[in-house]
């Protein structure tokens, strides 16, 4: 389990995750324009980048593709460029246990994504950064498996309840750890994912919320479709 001492917890929260490939990016932007509940932009666009972690059997993973009640995914998440010098990345512990999730996050040192084999230059990040011990122990068992990135827009409902992200242009990359950085590139430039974020007593008025959104509900994770899709490259 994550420990909560010198970290930043997220509230817990449900996701309801649409997997779009039906609509184009201007025509999503439209709906959640004109949704009764008013949804309006509240940050500016921008990329997002993630570095996702698993052991050697892939467990976290096969816990997402087999719905298990309690889910990990840990990553860095890092805004802006994907290449060069990462200013303030995070490390986040994403965690669900059923329907609900929530984040437990730590602020790590900067670094790069230059030549050189990038798991020992993430272990030196770790190495230099305040984490407990708890949290070492648990990354030594961990290993960099994929990078993504992807262009993030958020909204926000008129009463302030309901957060919606749209995100497009996703680029995936294979990483092995015994080799230097990436061994692949996949870009998926035809799926969009919105995600309706909400506290769990709200759930009842998310459902009328999604009863105006024209495509449905689906099991979706960017970490399992990258890994799917750079294991065919």
């Amino acid at each position: 389990m994550i420990d909560a001492k010198s970290s930043q917890m997220s509230d817990t929260r449900i996701e309801r995750k649409y997997f779009v490939t039906s609509l184009d990016t201007r025509e999503l932007e439209s709906i959640i324009k004109f949704h009764p509940a008013l949804f309006q932009e509240i940050y500016y666009q921008r990329r997002v980048n993630n570095i996702y972690f698993d052991n050697c059997s892939f467990l976290n993973f096969r816990d997402n593709i087999d719905g298990s009640q309690y889910r990990l995914k840990v990553r860095i998440r890092w805004y802006g460029d994907l290449h060069g010098e990462i200013v303030k990345p995070v490390l986040e512990f994403k965690i669900k246990n059923g329907l609900v999730g929530w984040k437990s996050s730590r602020t790590l040192k900067s670094f790069d994504i230059g030549p050189g084999k990038l798991h020992e230059r993430i272990k030196n990040v770790f190495s230099m950064s305040n984490l407990s011990e708890k949290i070492r122990e648990l990354l030594a068992l961990q290993m960099p498996v994929l990078l993504n990135s992807y262009k993030r827009k958020y909204y926000l409902s008129a009463d302030g309840k309901f957060r919606l992200t749209l995100d497009t242009l996703m680029e995936y990359y294979r990483i092995i750890p015994s080799q230097s950085n990436f061994l692949g590139k996949y870009i998926d430039q035809d799926s969009r994912i919105v995600e309706l974020k909400y506290a769990p007593n709200l759930d009842n008025e998310a459902t009328n919320i999604s009863s105006y959104f024209p495509f449905r509900v689906t099991k979706s994770s960017k970490y399992v479709s990258g890994i799917e899709f750079v294991n065919q490259l």
